[in-house]
C-alpha cells in the first residue's frame, strides 16, 4: 500500500482538476454550447487536456533534474515550502488572474489557456509529494534507475491526465446534454477556495514528515 499511494494521489489529484470547472469542462461545455455542436465538446478536450499534461510535465521534468542534483529531502522541503507560499499567494492574488481567452479561440489558444490554467493554480507543484517517491532513488520502491525513474515519471504524467480529462470530459458532456450552465450560479462549490487550503496544508505536512 505504500508504494500504491503516489499512484492514488496522482489519479486522485486529476479528478479533483477533472471536476473543477476552471480546468477546462466548463470552457469545453460553453464552446459546445455557444456553437451548438456536441462534438466541438469533444474536440474541445484535447487541447484543454494537452496543455494541462504539458504543465504537469514541467513539474515531472524539474523533479527528475532537481533529483540528481540535490538530495530529495531538500527537495521534498523545497516542495513543501513553494506549496504553502503558492496558497499565500491564491489567497492574496489568485482572483485578480484570469486568463482571457474568448469562444473564437482555435485548438492553440485552447492548449495556451489549459496550460497557462494548470500552472496557475500550481497543479505540477501539487503533485511533487507523489512524484519524489516514484521517480528518485532512496524512495520507499528502493534503488531506481535512470531507465525506470523516466518510465515512472511518464507514466505518472499520463495516470494524471488521463484522470484529470476522464472526468473533465463526463463533465461537459453531462453539462452539455442536461444539465446546462446555469446550476453554477445556483449552488456550485468554490473549488478554488478548497485548492488553496490544500495547497496550504499539503505543503505542511510535507515540511512536517
Amino acid at each position: 500500500m505504500r508504494a500504491l499511494w503516489p499512484w492514488l494521489t496522482l489519479v486522485g489529484l486529476g479528478m479533483y482538476h477533472g471536476i473543477n470547472p476552471a480546468m477546462g469542462w466548463l470552457f469545453a461545455a460553453a464552446l459546445g454550447l455557444h456553437r451548438g455542436r456536441r462534438y466541438v465538446v469533444l474536440q474541445s478536450l484535447i487541447p484543454i487536456a494537452l496543455g494541462h499534461l504539458l504543465s504537469i510535465a514541467v513539474a515531472a521534468s524539474a523533479v527528475l533534474a532537481l533529483g540528481v542534483i540535490i538530495d530529495r529531502r531538500l527537495l521534498l522541503m523545497a516542495a513543501g515550502s513553494g506549496l504553502i507560499l503558492w496558497a499565500l499567494y491564491h489567497l492574496a492574488y489568485g482572483s485578480r488572474h484570469r486568463a482571457r481567452i474568448g469562444m473564437q479561440t482555435g485548438f492553440a489558444g485552447l492548449l495556451a489557456w489549459s496550460f497557462v490554467m494548470a500552472s496557475a493554480h500550481g497543479a505540477g507543484l501539487m503533485l511533487v509529494p507523489a512524484l519524489v517517491p516514484l521517480c528518485l532513488s532512496g524512495s520507499a520502491a528502493g534503488d531506481i534507475t535512470a531507465a525506470r525513474s523516466l518510465i515512472n515519471s511518464l507514466a505518472a504524467v499520463g495516470v494524471h491526465a488521463a484522470a484529470a480529462v476522464s472526468v473533465s470530459g463526463i463533465i461537459a458532456i453531462l453539462v452539455y446534454d442536461w444539465i446546462g450552465v446555469g446550476f453554477l450560479r445556483r449552488g456550485w462549490i468554490n473549488l478554488d477556495w478548497l485548492w488553496t487550503g490544500a495547497l496550504g496544508v499539503t505543503g505542511i505536512i510535507v515540511l512536517a514528515r
